[in-house]
Order: C-alpha cells, then structure tokens, then sequence
C-alpha cells in the first residue's frame, strides 16, 4: 500500500513518525513522510521518501543569520502564531499527496487539514495523534494547565477547545478546500462527520501515563509510544562517550524546541545549579542556545542533536521541558524527571509523571525566568560566560529538585519500574496492524 504520513511543527510533532513510517515499511507498505525541510534528512536516514510541508518551524524567521525568536509563553501568543502557522501549511498540503496515494496517517496538528485532503482523493485515513485530544470526564484538556474542572466541567471544556481548534483552522479549510473542488464546509462540519463515522484515531502515549478514558467513543485506541527511528549501530558521539565515562553519571538538562530567545539566562542557571547540586551535567544546546561559551566548565559538557534513547539511560537524571516525546523518553530510560513545562502540553505530561512518582513536582519554566535578583549568586564566579544574570531562587529550586531527583531512591524505583512496563508496549507494531484492518 502506498502510505503517506503528515506531521508538522517541532522536532517532537515530527520525530516519533519515523519510527511509523519505518515499521510500515517493514511490513511491506511504501510509505513517504511529509514534513518541514528540516527534518529531510531525518526521514530519509529511516529508509522513507521525504515530501515537503511549508512552515518550518525552525527556518520561518526573517533573519536566516538569527536565532529563533522566543517561544509564545502566553497563551493568547501562542494562539496567534499558531494561527500563522496553520495558514502557511495549509498552503502546502494540498500538494503532499500523489494520485496513487492510498492511504493518510494524519499528526495531530495535519489532521484538521488532512481530512478534506482525503475527502478530495476518496481515500481512507487514520489519526495518528501524540496527545489525548478528544473530550472526556477524566481531565481537562490537555492545552488548559492539567487543573481537572470535574467531571462535566472537563468533558464542556473539551468540547470548547475543539471548537477553538476549529476556528484556528477555519481559514487554512476554507483555501484548501477550494483549491481542492470542493464544496464548501466548515472544520467543525467536516470533524463532526468524522466522529460521528468512527473514523479510527490511535495515540501514541502509554496507558501507564493516561488510562483510556471509558466516556470515550470506539475508535479512540491508545497504542503505546512511537520512537524516533535511529540505525540499530548508533552510538553516541566519542566526546560524549569520554565525558560519561570520566565520572558520576550526569545530569542532563535542555528544553529542546522550546525556551528560544532565554539561552543566556538558561545556560547560567543550568551551570549555577548543577554546581549547586554538586554534579555532572549535559547540556542539549536545543532552540535555546544553551551553552558554556569560553568559560572551562570540565564537569559539564554542551551537545547538539543527540538521540534520546541512547543518551538518556546514561544520565542520573533528566531536567526537561516536558513535551510528549521526551517526557516518554526519560520514563523509557528509567531514569527520574525535573520536570520544567513551558506552554502548550507540557504542564499535562509535567503531572502526569509526577502523580506517578517518576519526577519531582514540576517547577514551571516562567518560574525560573522571572528576572535577576538585585543580588545574584557569585559564588561559582563565571559570569564571563552569561550576559543575564539568573533569579538567585530559581537557581536554588533547580538545584533542589536536581538534587531530589538524583538522591530520591523512590523517583528512580518508579522510573524503573516504568521503564519495564513500556519495554513491554509496541505502539509501532500496532499501528501496521490498525493499516491492515483498514477497508
């Protein structure tokens, strides 16, 4: 069968399908991922044809010479540039699938325009989403902090966040569905025919993490996690092999897409609390920059694009900003969580580890970045490698979860013990199975 997947956004909306797409492949299919030029290589390293999606999270930016502007921390900022952004890609989708396309596998953030793509093409699609979006009793949305509202509160408020998701989309699906032929229809139309069909949606998460609500309607399946794809002979780059090797295991610390614009004030904190906590550390550079610059720091180490799954059983613990990926990631690692969400989802999968004992309570992103302190830490005296001057609280609170979090037998005993019940999911596996059984 000849497969198209979508997936836009950061490098965790669009990772986890490569892992899809090659399991499919494996099982016979011919299978292209559709996604930001960014990403290309990524795709093409997992054996898939690559086909390319407008709005590029990392290159949309005036200035190619700069770095990405700040991360939307307020919601009604992020509501804005997710508008833009869904705009652009709807420009583009139209163009993704072929005429011999038989089947969609549509993201969560693809799906509100993937399904007039396939009404268009009278072809079938299944949901491939990362986070549990459709209404239920059991929490509140997922975008809406983690706060449960009650049961009837929860559900009302699920279905409000649809219809805010609709209106996002609405002029993206007006476009795209003229230039289509197709008769006009709104998201929320177009949505509601699909639930009411039972059009299949699985989820790539755990139920160790989020238990299939029972106020769910059928076809609403959760399947267990999809992991990045890396060749089976990877391995971590020699610096950082011979950094781990000479001590303690480290702690590792970054906020991968998120955080961008806060590098300075990050990479001084991060330095100030791992030396506080009196360990070693790693840091992921990511969309914030985070780095050392031209101070020696021989018990810290700064790293690029690493893949998770072989760098992460090696640390004694992972700060990180708590999106759907890598939340999984540290609990596939079996190693305890800072957990520090910035926006979005990621306070949702920031309680959820924490209710099951894996990490220590979250600490909001904008706790630690709330400004200086008119007497800032000079104690470890590397002030030559920052320009901001970090919140002398947040580098205590880091430093007092990192120090939890590594000293804590009981968040490593619940880590572990995650680990072994992931080991025993295949989310991959049965996404080809749900293919098959497709009409």
């Amino acid at each position: 069968m000849k497969i198209l997947i979508t997936a836009a956004g950061s490098y965790g909306d669009v990772a986890p399908y490569t892992g899809v797409g090659a399991g499919l492949r494996e099982a016979g299919h011919e299978v292209t991922l559709a996604t930001h030029d960014t990403y290309a290589p990524l795709v093409r390293a997992a054996g898939l044809a690559f086909r390319r999606l407008p709005a590029d999270p990392r290159t949309a930016r005036p200035d190619p010479g700069r770095a990405p502007a700040p991360a939307p921390h307020g919601k009604r900022d992020l509501m804005r540039k997710a508008a833009a952004f869904i705009q652009e890609l709807g420009g583009g989708i139209a163009e993704a699938a072929t005429a011999d396309t038989e089947l969609l596998l549509l993201s969560t953030t693809t799906a509100p325009l993937g399904l007039h793509l396939a009404e268009a093409l009278d072809i079938p699609s299944l949901g491939l989403a990362l986070q549990p979006n459709a209404p239920t009793g059991d929490f509140a949305p997922v975008i809406s902090g983690g706060r449960s509202l009650g049961r009837w509160g929860n559900r009302a408020m699920g279905h409000l966040s649809l219809r805010v998701i609709d209106r996002l989309y609405t002029g993206a699906v007006r476009d795209l569905r003229t230039r289509l032929d197709l008769p006009p229809a709104t998201p929320r139309t177009v949505r509601r025919r699909a639930e009411a069909a039972n059009r299949p949606v699985l989820y790539g998460f755990s139920e160790l993490l989020v238990p299939r609500p029972k106020d769910w309607r059928s076809g609403l399946d959760i399947v267990g996690n999809w992991w990045p794809w890396h060749a089976q002979d990877a391995q971590l780059p020699s610096s950082v092999e011979d950094f781990i090797a000479a001590g303690p295991p480290p702690v590792f610390l970054g906020f991968g897409s998120m955080a961008a614009g806060d590098g300075a004030r990050l990479s001084t904190l991060a330095v100030r609390a791992l030396r506080r906590a009196k360990v070693r550390g790693i840091l992921q550079s990511g969309w914030a920059g985070l780095t050392l610059g031209t101070a020696a720091h021989p018990d810290i180490l700064t790293v690029g694009e690493v893949p998770h799954a072989l760098l992460f059983p090696r640390m004694s613990a992972v700060v990180h900003h708590c999106g759907a990926g890598t939340a999984a990631a540290g609990l596939r690692a079996g190693v305890p969580t800072v957990p520090v969400p910035v926006t979005a989802d990621q306070p949702f999968w920031a309680a959820r580890l924490a209710a099951l004992g894996a990490a220590t309570a979250p600490i909001p992103f904008k706790d630690l970045t709330n400004g200086p302190t008119d007497t800032p830490d000079r104690s470890d005296n590397h002030s030559d490698i920052h320009s901001d001057e970090p919140d002398e609280r947040a580098v205590a609170r880091l430093a007092e979860a990192i120090t939890r979090a590594t000293t804590d037998p009981a968040h490593r005993e619940r880590a572990t013990e995650a680990a072994r019940h992931l080991a025993t999911e295949d989310g991959t596996a049965k996404v080809s199975t749900a293919v098959a059984r497709l009409p």
